[in-house]
Protein backbone atom coordinates (compact mmCIF):
# COMPACT_ATOMS: atom_id res chain seq x y z
CA UNK A 1 0.00 0.00 0.00
CA UNK A 2 1.35 3.39 -0.94
CA UNK A 3 0.80 6.21 1.56
CA UNK A 4 -0.09 9.76 0.63
CA UNK A 5 3.15 11.75 0.26
CA UNK A 6 1.62 14.55 2.35
CA UNK A 7 1.31 12.21 5.33
CA UNK A 8 4.91 11.09 4.96
CA UNK A 9 6.28 14.59 4.34
CA UNK A 10 4.86 15.92 7.56
CA UNK A 11 6.70 13.34 9.64
CA UNK A 12 10.03 13.05 7.82
CA UNK A 13 11.95 15.45 10.08
CA UNK A 14 10.61 13.68 13.17
CA UNK A 15 11.67 10.26 11.86
CA UNK A 16 15.12 11.35 10.66
CA UNK A 17 15.94 13.21 13.87
CA UNK A 18 14.77 10.17 15.87
CA UNK A 19 17.23 7.96 13.99
CA UNK A 20 20.06 10.46 14.35
CA UNK A 21 19.46 10.72 18.09
CA UNK A 22 20.45 7.05 18.28
CA UNK A 23 23.59 7.35 16.13
CA UNK A 24 25.24 9.28 13.31
CA UNK A 25 24.18 7.94 9.92
CA UNK A 26 24.94 8.49 6.24
CA UNK A 27 22.12 9.12 3.79
CA UNK A 28 21.62 5.65 2.36
CA UNK A 29 21.77 4.21 5.87
CA UNK A 30 18.91 6.51 6.90
CA UNK A 31 16.89 5.36 3.89
CA UNK A 32 17.53 1.71 4.76
CA UNK A 33 16.67 2.16 8.45
CA UNK A 34 13.42 3.99 7.65
CA UNK A 35 12.42 1.20 5.30
CA UNK A 36 13.38 -1.59 7.72
CA UNK A 37 11.75 -0.10 10.81
CA UNK A 38 8.55 0.74 8.97
CA UNK A 39 8.16 -2.71 7.39
CA UNK A 40 8.75 -1.06 3.99
CA UNK A 41 6.02 1.56 4.47
CA UNK A 42 8.59 4.34 4.08
CA UNK A 43 10.67 3.85 0.96
CA UNK A 44 12.57 7.08 0.37
CA UNK A 45 14.63 7.76 -2.71
CA UNK A 46 17.93 9.59 -2.34
CA UNK A 47 16.47 12.46 -4.35
CA UNK A 48 13.78 13.01 -1.74
CA UNK A 49 15.84 12.48 1.41
CA UNK A 50 18.89 14.63 0.64
CA UNK A 51 16.92 17.89 0.24
CA UNK A 52 15.38 17.22 3.67
CA UNK A 53 18.83 16.62 5.17
CA UNK A 54 20.14 19.83 3.57
CA UNK A 55 17.21 21.85 4.95
CA UNK A 56 17.79 20.32 8.38
CA UNK A 57 21.47 21.22 8.16
CA UNK A 58 20.65 24.78 7.08
CA UNK A 59 18.26 25.04 10.04
CA UNK A 60 20.99 23.88 12.43
CA UNK A 61 19.24 20.63 13.40
CA UNK A 62 22.02 18.44 12.03
CA UNK A 63 25.63 18.81 11.07
CA UNK A 64 27.52 16.68 8.58
CA UNK A 65 31.05 15.39 8.24
CA UNK A 66 32.97 13.12 5.90
CA UNK A 67 34.17 9.74 7.12
CA UNK A 68 36.09 7.02 5.30
CA UNK A 69 34.56 3.57 5.75
CA UNK A 70 36.65 0.42 6.19
CA UNK A 71 36.04 -0.24 2.48
CA UNK A 72 37.81 3.04 1.69
CA UNK A 73 34.61 4.73 0.51
CA UNK A 74 34.02 8.32 1.69
CA UNK A 75 30.58 8.95 3.13
CA UNK A 76 28.85 12.04 4.47
CA UNK A 77 27.50 11.33 7.94
CA UNK A 78 24.82 13.38 9.68
CA UNK A 79 24.77 14.10 13.42
CA UNK A 80 21.95 15.67 15.44
CA UNK A 81 22.85 18.94 17.16
CA UNK A 82 21.60 20.43 20.41
CA UNK A 83 19.16 22.55 18.40
CA UNK A 84 18.11 19.37 16.59
CA UNK A 85 17.43 17.64 19.91
CA UNK A 86 15.22 20.55 20.94
CA UNK A 87 13.42 20.35 17.59
CA UNK A 88 12.99 16.60 18.00
CA UNK A 89 11.30 17.15 21.38
CA UNK A 90 8.98 19.72 19.78
CA UNK A 91 8.26 17.44 16.79
CA UNK A 92 7.40 14.59 19.17
CA UNK A 93 5.12 16.86 21.22
CA UNK A 94 3.32 18.00 18.08
CA UNK A 95 3.08 14.42 16.78
CA UNK A 96 1.51 13.24 20.05
CA UNK A 97 -1.12 15.99 19.94
CA UNK A 98 -1.80 15.41 16.25
CA UNK A 99 -2.07 11.62 16.44
CA UNK A 100 -4.29 11.73 19.56
CA UNK A 101 -6.57 14.27 17.92
CA UNK A 102 -6.84 12.35 14.63
CA UNK A 103 -7.61 9.14 16.51
CA UNK A 104 -10.35 10.88 18.49
CA UNK A 105 -11.97 12.06 15.27
CA UNK A 106 -11.67 8.89 13.20
CA UNK A 107 -12.63 6.57 16.03
CA UNK A 108 -15.56 8.74 17.15
CA UNK A 109 -14.08 9.50 20.58
CA UNK A 110 -14.71 13.23 20.20
CA UNK A 111 -18.47 12.60 20.09
CA UNK A 112 -18.54 9.99 22.82
CA UNK A 113 -19.25 7.23 20.29
CA UNK A 114 -16.57 4.85 21.57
Amino acid sequence: MQLDKGLIGGSTVLMVLSLLKEKDCYGYEIIRLLEQRSDSTFEFKEGSLYPVLHRMENSGYVTSYMHTADSGKQRRYYRITGKGQEQLAEERRQWDIFSRSVNKVIRGEACGLV
